[in-house]
């Protein structure tokens, strides 16, 4: 069954996105909405810790189909200085650490979310680091980088979703960019020396089960011939009102974990780059009871070691769809 035939005349928009979504969850512009340290194998090998932090402030003006993280952003710019705060804070709770990432929703360099004034203060935060990673829209990559860059003593990463190199599939996510402003934005990076992440969803809306290991590892291939240094697979969740509409439809279905292994250890075999398999809420994947576990479990030995492992053997019988 190949769904995009059925979508050609399904009008997505930030109007009907919007009017899927059920409410935002409230939010305190003074503090992260979550924070936590985690192990990551870096560019050098090493397992190192990483604080990451997903700020709170203005919801992102891109209304990509798939998002959630809406839910905890606020309606309005948050204060001069809350950033700051918020970072301040988590670091106080957290143990030090090696590394760190400012998520914050949406993008890092858009000054309605990140106040411009803030900008150096921040950078003073970050100068225990090796590296800080943020995250932005390839269409907002600009000189705005390289002046925080400046500001710096870690080395700069920014994180930009590709979501996917299907470029019928990418337009219907609302994304508004194009796989060329993906490019763009990555040779930008690339040549003033910032280390490029990106995100690459398992079976967005509109593909098979099959349609979607294809594709995500065709967008594997794609981040790394664009300069991308690391690859986060995330698998496409419901829960923003949107997809589930759409599931409803038939349109959309979560992918499988078996799935996210085959696309995991295509990236790693590659040896192109560090590729990682994002486990957030991984729990609402969970097909059979005998084998999650196990199979969690494999995933995270290949998220640290970056090699593959055997494959487990369940007598589950999921029939693939």
């Amino acid at each position: 069954m190949n769904y995009m035939n059925e979508v050609s005349s399904f009008q997505i928009d930030d109007h009907w996105i919007i009017a899927q979504r059920p409410a935002k969850n409230h939010v305190n512009p003074k503090r992260p909405y979550t924070y936590f340290l985690e192990k990551e194998r870096t560019s050098n090998g090493q397992v190192e810790d990483v604080a990451t932090l997903f700020l709170t402030n203005r919801e992102c003006p891109f209304r990509c189909l798939m998002c959630d993280l809406w839910k905890n952003t606020t309606n309005c710019r948050v204060p001069d200085g809350a950033i700051p705060t918020q970072i301040q804070w988590a670091l106080d709770q957290l143990p030090a650490a090696q590394h760190i990432k400012l998520y914050n929703s949406g993008n890092f360099f858009d000054g309605q979310a990140i106040p411009t004034s803030d900008i150096p203060q921040i950078a003073g935060l970050l100068t225990a680091f090796k590296t800080v990673t943020v995250e932005n829209h390839p269409r907002l990559v600009n000189e705005s980088c390289l002046a925080f860059q400046d500001l710096l003593e870690p080395r700069l990463h920014v994180a930009m979703g590709l979501e996917t190199a299907h470029p019928a599939v990418l337009e219907k996510l609302n994304k508004q960019m194009t796989l060329k402003d993906f490019e763009h934005a990555a040779l930008y990076l690339v040549k003033n020396n910032i280390s490029i992440r990106t995100f690459i969803l398992l079976r967005p809306p509109f593909l098979t089960e099959s349609e979607g290991v294809k594709w995500a590892k065709r967008s594997i291939d794609f981040s790394f011939n664009a300069g991308v240094e690391c690859c986060v697979i995330i698998p496409t969740r419901g829960g923003n009102g949107a997809l589930e509409h759409l599931q409803e439809k038939q349109l959309f279905c979560p992918p499988r974990i078996e799935s996210l292994m085959e696309v995991l250890e295509y990236g790693i075999q590659l040896k192109h780059g560090l590729v990682f398999a994002d486990l957030w809420d991984i729990d609402n994947f969970s097909q059979c009871d005998k084998c999650f576990d196990e199979q969690i479990r494999k995933i995270q030995q290949m998220n640290i070691t970056q090699e593959c492992v055997p494959p487990l053997n369940c007598d589950c019988n999921i029939s693939k769809k």
